[in-house]
């Protein structure tokens, strides 16, 4: 068994962010292997945001967001349980970090319910016409249309979506990450993204 060094633990910290007695556990159950551990420290991390979900979120901030010489605008409420974490540097950055995320990817709502009815219909009738459209035989196309909704939710539902920091995370990962971090649970509330002429 490798010694675990506090280098180590340095390391892992600064690449999870969580605290130094988690970053020991995490390197001593998956034996000192750096990436196994982010991933142990991600999947209890998630555990954490499950256990926390539940709790009211009274706290936050309104962060706005401002790009490409003022044509194209975000404001953004996050949510957490207590001032103390509202007043977070990381919190904070969060906010500010997703307001950006908004203005570049432009999508439709924060979960897959915020997207209207008369839209999800329209792309699954878009769907199944493309399907018919490609010859595809009638039994499958209503499967073919299910798994392209799916994408389209992936593609447009904030918490789906890949995060344009670090596209092998989305949202939801990155909140889920925030959440094991600080301890409190977060959601992210509304947003509001203008554009000119858009």
């Amino acid at each position: 068994m490798t010694a675990i060094s506090a280098a180590m633990v340095k390391q892992l910290r600064e690449k999870s962010g969580a605290g130094i007695m988690d970053c020991k556990q995490a390197l001593a159950e998956c034996e000192c292997d750096l990436d196994k551990a982010v991933d142990f420290l991600r999947t209890k991390g998630l555990a954490t945001a499950a256990k926390r979900a539940g709790r009211a979120t009274s706290e936050g901030v309104i962060v706005s967001y401002i790009h490409m010489g003022g044509k194209i605008g975000v404001l953004l409420e996050v949510n957490c349980e207590t001032d103390f974490v509202a007043k977070n540097d990381d919190f904070k950055e969060f906010a500010k970090n997703i307001a950006m995320h908004i203005a570049a990817v432009n999508p439709l709502g924060i979960n897959d319910a915020d997207i209207s009815e008369e839209v999800v219909n329209r792309e699954k009738e878009i769907f199944r016409a493309q399907a018919l459209e490609m010859g595809k035989p009638e039994k499958m196309v209503n499967k073919i249309a299910e798994g392209k909704l799916k994408k389209f939710f992936k593609d447009n539902c904030l918490m789906n979506q890949d995060y344009v920091r670090d596209t092998s995370l989305t949202i939801t990962d990155v909140l889920n990450d925030l959440v094991a971090k600080i301890g409190e649970n977060i959601s992210i509330k509304r947003f509001t993204r203008y554009q000119i002429g858009g």
